[in-house]
């Protein structure tokens, strides 16, 4: 799931894993702003259109890898300028040793796969929550939750490394730590300019604090992000109260 704010006006446009299905198409502002058209020598009208991709992660980073590749595809196709994925969009393990295993640095292959679908696609990407292999990595055997933005060259313009781990007791389920194998980010990071807007990013849990997110807003932010991987108890603990 991916939570919006947003100021600016824009078309917004949801992808689902399952046949590349295209789930809804609604404007969230009914009035446009300008963009300058090179072709012509009068202004149009347009909004700018952003994807948002929801995919089922499983511990295959190939198999997750061809799924968000198709759906980066189809918004690029259908003429988004930003796609959107999820937390844990690289992967989901089994228990926190896959996890551990599985994960790599941004100089990494997959990391170089999504630069070069960024590239051939000609669209900015975010990038909702790597597991990142720090450069601390070797000392501390944990890993940083990453937020990561591509631009449409398949550059790195920001990458943002979740502050507030989620660490919970959950009634009949036990105890979720995620400071067992996750370091928390040192910063946050400034509002990014895209072709969208003013992006701020976050991840998931951090929702829960408002402080964040009016740094970002102080900041310049039009679209605070929310990429999340939250579950059947979580999700609607946290999505439904923090939301209404």
């Amino acid at each position: 799931a991916l939570g919006f704010i947003t100021r600016p006006p824009h078309q917004f446009l949801s992808l689902l894993c399952n046949g590349l299905r295209i789930l809804r198409l609604s404007e969230l502002c009914t009035q446009p702003r300008p963009r300058a058209m090179a072709t012509s020598s009068s202004s149009s009208w347009e909004l700018p259109l952003v994807a948002v991709c929801q995919v089922t992660s499983t511990p295959s980073k190939q198999q997750n890898f061809k799924m968000c590749a198709g759906l980066i595809q189809e918004a690029a196709r259908l003429g988004a300028c930003l796609a959107f994925l999820p937390e844990a969009f690289d992967f989901i393990a089994r228990d926190p040793a896959e996890t551990l295993r599985l994960s790599e640095p941004l100089s990494g292959n997959l990391m170089g796969e999504y630069s070069q679908l960024a590239r051939d696609c000609g669209i900015w990407l975010s990038l909702g929550g790597f597991h990142e292999r720090g450069q601390d990595w070797e000392q501390t055997q944990k890993i940083y939750n990453c937020h990561v933005l591509l631009d449409s060259k398949g550059s790195v313009v920001a990458t943002y490394r979740k502050t507030h781990l989620c660490d919970v007791e959950i009634p009949g389920q036990g105890p979720m730590r995620e400071s067992n194998s996750t370091i928390p980010g040192p910063s946050l990071g400034s509002p990014v300019d895209t072709p969208a807007g003013k992006v701020g990013l976050a991840i998931c849990y951090d929702i829960r604090f408002p402080e964040l997110s009016l740094v970002l807003a102080q900041a310049g932010a039009e679209i605070l992000t929310y990429p999340s991987a939250f579950g059947t108890v979580t999700g609607p603990a946290h999505w439904e109260p923090v939301s209404a």
